[in-house]
């Protein structure tokens, strides 16, 4: 028997990874296809009338083998990338593209659910029930169900092809981040904190080289950037790393990202949308483009006029250096840190001994036990990686889910930060709890060091812990429903909600402990902290929000001849400031070219934003950050139901009213903007 199919031994059915050997994927993959689609034909064939059960409950518990082989191979694919899994990427792109056109393209299954969607007043069906044949319905007629003749055919070869071209796009993105790094001189680290030069070290030892280097994962360029004052080392990594896929050659995803856009197009207009954005948007919150804008826009300004007035101030600083001409966007983060210790008296380096990653996950940890009652105990069991680690979730005794943690950057890792599931919760099967990971890419210390977070990096812990706990928390009968299957602008809202836990000072008071003394962090520190939350936010919010709006004009008419001449057209048209640069610039926006997760959708954390603001503002009129009936209301209308309503209706269930766009500036700072 394969392997991956074997009977899994390991507690609470994890999956045995030790078990598995890259060779065992193809064939495994090409077995669970042959299965699912000896499914997919009983239930497309069946003589009897549709059923509810014979039609929809089939097709939910239908390719179950396809996820015993999918779930683990992509999840050790993107954390450990070998250029044996990369080839097995490419070759299972199309065939998967092609298994979901069967399925959602599949005439005779679709005239069943049509059947039962026409008729669903009188089958008697649940909420829940009603709402998984509405949506089944919908996302057949999306994914061309209804097409016919060459327009069939065509979608189907468009899907095929956008899942390969994403995939080389992130591979190649990958390839450019593991292929390049700086070797730094004893000389070269001077002015750097002990922390930097600990990281760089590691980074050489990890790469086999003596020494120190710089490399392209954030946690390592973002504060070389920050604290290096030598300005030519700076822009030399400043540069590589705003240079990922568009360094000519076969890594280049410029073209890559050209055709994706000529294909998304192609795709909307087959299903008779003016365009993709409003393809893609549809089924969001926002609905329209002009409604994303909107948004956007209404942040832009504030954001903008703040940034300007920051970069003002930053050349000063440059210029007391003796540094002539513009401020550039090398310079930004390196007199922005210099601000803040003149300005806010908060020195990175003094701060980052009390943000232990252990003690940051036993904070997430503790603020979800005194929210929701949730307990964690480790697990000793083997996972993908000796870095990994697992843990037992329970409430008053009860298994909830099991909890894995990925956290260090090294090479072969997707850079970023996510959550998925290795398994989703979901009943009709069985009481199935999930299995759900948080990946991160922080700074491994030396071998016997502690491992120290920024504030940014422990904010990312509490925002990949909230979406873990969207999928912990879920209690609904189906999977295409259950914990973050929800509209992508709603989705970003528990795990932003969850960052405002960080900001609460009896969390921090509680577990930010200095690495080596255990004394907790001092009142005047924890007050300069949590004073500078809303420090260099123009900037931020400058960067992120041109990246939004990028990604919007790309999907919002006819695709660009040009994607390129596109972006630098709208950096132009808002005036983007000189020294910042889109967060993520096109040839390395993995968010809208790996796939089409966020494609017109980048926008949906500022929106997801609005509400996260204006939620925990929900606990502090109550009476504070852990108030239990808050928490029970969160727990009931958002956390629990995955996607049982639409989303809209799920937040004024429990708020009470949709927000507006305040509560968002306001927790930026950039209320008072003129």
């Amino acid at each position: 028997m394969n392997p991956l199919f074997a009977p899994r031994t390991l507690p609470f059915e994890l999956p045995d990874f030790s078990a598995y050997a890259d060779d065992d994927f193809a064939p495994a993959l090409e077995d669970a296809l042959t299965r699912a689609r000896a499914e997919l034909n009983t239930i497309a064939e069946n003589p009897e009338p549709p059923t509810f059960e014979n039609t929809i409950n089939a097709a939910e518990l239908m390719g179950e083998d396809i996820e015993k082989v999918l779930s683990p191979f992509y999840m050790i694919a993107s954390v450990d990338s070998t250029p044996k899994r990369e080839e097995l990427m490419r070759d299972f792109s199309p065939k998967l593209a092609q298994w979901g056109s069967e399925v959602k393209m599949n005439r005779k299954l679709f005239e069943r659910v049509e059947t039962l969607y026409q008729t669903r007043e009188t089958l008697n069906l649940t909420a829940e029930e009603l709402r998984v044949l509405e949506l089944s319905r919908r996302s057949f007629v999306r994914a061309g169900a209804q097409l016919e003749g060459d327009d069939y055919d065509r979608l189907k070869q468009i899907k095929e092809r956008l899942a390969i071209l994403g995939t080389e796009f992130t591979q190649n993105l990958l390839a450019d981040e593991r292929d390049w790094y700086m070797e730094l001189s004893e000389d070269d680290l001077e002015g750097l904190p002990d922390f930097v030069i600990a990281t760089a070290k590691s980074a050489a030892e990890a790469k086999g080289l003596d020494g120190h280097i710089v490399t392209l994962s954030r946690s390592l360029v973002v504060p070389f950037l920050q604290f290096s004052p030598r300005r030519d080392l700076r822009k030399t990594a400043y540069e590589a790393w705003t240079a990922r896929g568009a360094n000519g050659g076969e890594t280049d995803n410029r073209a890559i990202a050209k055709e994706i856009l000529d294909l998304r197009y192609e795709r909307a207009q087959l299903l008779g949308y003016d365009d993709f954005a409003s393809y893609k948007l549809e089924t969001e919150m926002a609905k329209t483009p002009d409604a994303v804008r909107k948004l956007l826009m209404e942040v832009w300004q504030p954001a903008k006029a703040q940034a300007d007035l920051d970069a003002a101030k930053l050349t000063e600083l440059m210029r007391a250096d003796g540094v002539n001409g513009d401020l550039e966007p090398w310079d930004w983060r390196y007199y922005s840190e210099k601000r803040r210790a003149v300005e806010h008296d908060l020195d990175e380096t003094a701060l980052k001994p009390y943000l232990q990653l252990d003690n940051m996950i036993e904070a997430a940890f503790d603020c979800s036990n005194r929210l929701f009652g949730l307990a964690f105990e480790r697990l000793d069991v083997p996972l993908h990686h000796p870095d990994a680690r697992a843990w037992n979730v329970t409430r008053d005794g009860q298994h909830i889910a099991v909890f894995i943690g990925d956290y260090f950057a090294r090479d072969g890792k997707r850079s970023g930060a996510w959550c998925s599931a290795l398994r989703s919760q979901q009943k009709l099967k069985a009481d199935i709890r999930p299995h759900v990971i948080n990946v991160c890419n922080f700074a491994k210390p030396s071998e016997g060091a502690p491992a120290l977070l920024s504030y940014d990096d422990a904010r990312t812990l509490f925002h990949e812990f909230g979406h873990a706990l969207h999928q912990m928390l879920s209690d609904v009968t189906y999977e295409m429903i259950s914990g973050t299957s929800v509209a992508r602008d709603f989705v970003e809202l528990p795990s932003q909600l969850y960052e405002h836990w960080l900001e609460v000072p009896e969390v921090l008071q509680t577990h930010a402990r200095h690495a080596e003394t255990g004394e907790p962090m001092p009142g005047a520190l924890l007050e300069k902290m949590l004073g500078a939350a809303t420090y260099d936010q123009g900037f931020a919010t400058v960067e992120y929000v041109a990246s939004a709006l990028v990604d919007l004009a790309f999907h919002d008419g006819p695709a660009p001849a040009d994607p390129m001449a596109k972006q630098a057209e709208v950096l132009d048209q808002i005036g983007m400031p000189h020294a910042i640069r889109m967060r993520h610039a096109t040839p390395h926006f993995a968010h809208v070219f790996a796939g089409d997760g966020y494609s017109s959708g980048y926008y949906s954390y500022m929106w997801s934003e609005v509400m996260d603001a204006d939620a925990f503002e929900a606990f502090e009129e109550a009476g504070g950050a852990f108030d239990p009936t808050t928490a029970q209301k969160l727990e009931d209308h958002i956390l629990s139901v995955g996607g049982l309503r639409e989303a809209d209706v799920l937040y004024k269930e429990f708020r009470g009213r949709l927000p507006g766009v305040e509560a968002l500036l306001k927790g930026r700072g950039l209320d008072k903007v003129a």
